[in-house]
């Protein structure tokens, strides 16, 4: 690996506290630029030209990678170049010249409130502590819209009772007070309470822990949600950022406002958020649809 990628990689995990998640997929696509200069006999990875940028759009794309995926890979180099300018190792970035592929607007996936229903009211979770720990993971994902790495790094003390609201450390460790109705409150305190007689835990202080007291894995977290979505919905996909979509999607269908959204999820943008009125504007149409005479 090249000195300057190297250094860029501490820059972006210690100084901007990128989560690991991120800093795997900024590797993997710096990662598979250096082996596609290297088999085409290209510059370095820090000095290389829109040419060979655009050679390697052009050679994904020819591997029907998508146009979402290149996109990512693209941003990354933006990062990397961005940073690479700020040290003065280069003059300009090699972007400048390089156009990104137009994607499609991929509509987030949801699931519709009555499996949401059906699926904190109706489905029987197991006895024991595994049951417990499944529901918790369930109705924190959907009565938050927090993301997986933000409730794997949960901790009692992020829950604040008396104002019924729960704090959340973000990406970029920016911190953020999601409010909790009294239901999720109600259920945050059996959980713990229960956790307490169930468990011998010893110093861990996150919310919600494996078995054996430790933190959880995130493809734990992943499997118990695909698990209980697979019971309530047909939708492809079912993973925790689903129960995300739904939280926000929710929200937005019964009027709430879209900036209130913006930073109960954590955004940095509003276009981030804006995904969700693509639903909404589909619901009031069918409301229009079934109320209007004219319709």
């Amino acid at each position: 690996m090249h000195a300057l990628t190297q250094s860029f990689f501490s820059y972006i995990e210690y100084e901007k506290r990128y989560s690991g998640h991120t800093l795997e997929a900024y590797k993997s696509d710096l990662d598979q630029f250096a082996i596609f200069l290297t088999k085409n006999e290209s510059n370095d990875i820090p000095f290389a030209t829109h040419h060979d940028i655009r050679n390697w759009i052009v050679n994904m794309m020819e591997q029907k990678v998508s146009a979402r995926s290149i996109n990512r890979k693209i941003s990354t180099l933006k990062s990397f170049y961005k940073f690479l300018m700020r040290k003065g190792e280069i003059k300009k970035s090699p972007l400048g010249k390089v156009q990104s592929p137009k994607t499609s607007k991929r509509l987030p996936v949801f699931v519709e409130l009555p499996g949401i229903e059906k699926l904190l009211k109706e489905v029987e979770f197991p006895e024991g502590y595994e049951g417990l720990r499944d529901k918790m993971i369930i109705e924190l994902f959907y009565g938050t819209g927090m993301r997986r790495n933000e409730l794997i790094n949960l901790k009692e003390a992020d829950v604040d009772s008396y104002n019924s609201q729960i704090k959340v450390l973000g990406k970029g460790n920016k911190e953020r007070l999601i409010p909790i109705h009294p239901g999720l409150l109600a259920s945050v305190k059996n959980f713990i309470a229960e956790k307490k007689k169930l468990l011998e835990i010893g110093g861990e202080p996150y919310l919600i822990v494996s078995e054996k007291g430790k933190k959880l894995e995130p493809g734990i977290v992943y499997h118990v949600v695909k698990k209980y979505l697979n019971m309530v919905t047909t939708v492809d996909k079912k993973s925790p950022h689903v129960l995300r979509h739904t939280f926000a999607t929710h929200l937005m269908n019964n009027g709430a406002d879209i900036n209130a959204v913006k930073e109960l999820l954590g955004h940095t943008s509003l276009a981030a958020t804006q995904v969700y009125t693509h639903n909404t504007i589909d619901k009031l149409k069918e409301i229009y649809r079934q109320a209007h005479p004219k319709a």
